[in-house]
């Protein structure tokens, strides 16, 4: 399976602060906000990575990023030159996916959560054995505000509504998709919406019309952050740091999810480490070895 972590857009509800740099680049406690869905594609096991942003975004992805190999990674970047909708990045990735199934992360969501990787696996092995696609609920207390998944006992989705004045369930479709081949062609049949977009849940409702689309549920002890907004970005922060702080381990530390994983070797690792010797980093690192 390939991954996508979709980095685009001008990220004008933070300006003035992502006048100049894009929003997935600012921190998020001590991290880049990239890092954290990263993070979650490699704990799915995913090592073929294809970023998307702007032109004038993209050569800081990778001077960050480089070309994944230091992770036992293999990243790849893409224009979206504008942002014209989530959909698009299936056609923007259409070589890069080749005849894989994909999995796109929005680059602004962060999944927090014990049980992560367990659920990660099952939904890979339901896309790839039952041809479905799989998109994540998170119950919040405001889904008039979401995108909202209807399901039955089976976790198949009966309906998705966009911020429904009466919402059915109180679960919101997150910024995490599992899709097989096919979207990308199911993609290219979308046609723009009022916002003159290629909408993701025109996708979904296909998926959903053919019987096609499963909710994974995020439970209690899972913790989902969209950090659209300044004040969600500092809640995003305060999660991490009280998080981090309390466990003395951190969340989506790349380097040591490619270790633990055996994406690299000890070898490999000592040598990340040296590259972070001047910063706080170093240490933990080093205990992770």
């Amino acid at each position: 399976m390939k991954g996508i972590i979709l980095a685009g857009g001008a990220g004008t509800r933070l300006h003035p602060i992502t006048k100049v740099v894009s929003k997935q680049l600012l921190p998020v406690y001590d991290k880049p906000m990239i890092y954290y869905p990263l993070s979650v594609l490699m704990l799915a096991g995913i090592r073929e990575i294809l970023i998307i942003s702007t032109p004038e975004d993209l050569p800081n992805f990778e001077k960050l990023l480089g070309d994944g190999s230091q992770l036992g990674l293999k990243f790849s970047y893409a224009e979206q030159p504008k942002p014209e909708g989530l959909a698009q990045a299936f056609i923007i990735g259409e070589e890069f996916i080749g005849n894989e199934n994909v999995c796109m992360i929005l680059g602004d969501n962060i999944f927090y959560g014990a049980g992560l990787k367990g659920l990660l696996d099952n939904t890979i092995r339901i896309v790839e054995q039952d041809n479905k696609a799989v998109i994540f609920g998170y119950n919040v207390e405001d889904p008039q505000r979401y995108g909202v998944a209807e399901f039955d006992k089976d976790q198949n989705v009966v309906d998705i509504v966009e911020k429904p004045k009466e919402p059915r369930s109180n679960y919101a479709i997150t910024g995490l998709y599992f899709y097989p081949n096919d979207v990308i062609d199911i993609a290219k049949s979308v046609k723009p919406s009022w916002r003159n977009e290629l909408e993701i849940t025109d996708i979904n409702r296909e998926y959903l019309k053919n019987k096609q689309l499963k909710l994974q549920l995020l439970g209690r002890g899972f913790a989902w952050l969209d950090t659209g907004t300044h004040e969600a970005m500092s809640d995003a922060t305060e999660f991490v740091k009280a998080v981090e702080k309390r466990t003395g381990l951190k969340i989506a530390c790349v380097e040591e999810i490619a270790y633990k994983l055996s994406f690299i070797n000890k070898t490999q690792m000592m040598k990340l480490i040296r590259e972070h010797e001047s910063s706080l980093y170093f240490d933990y690192l080093k205990n992770v070895l």
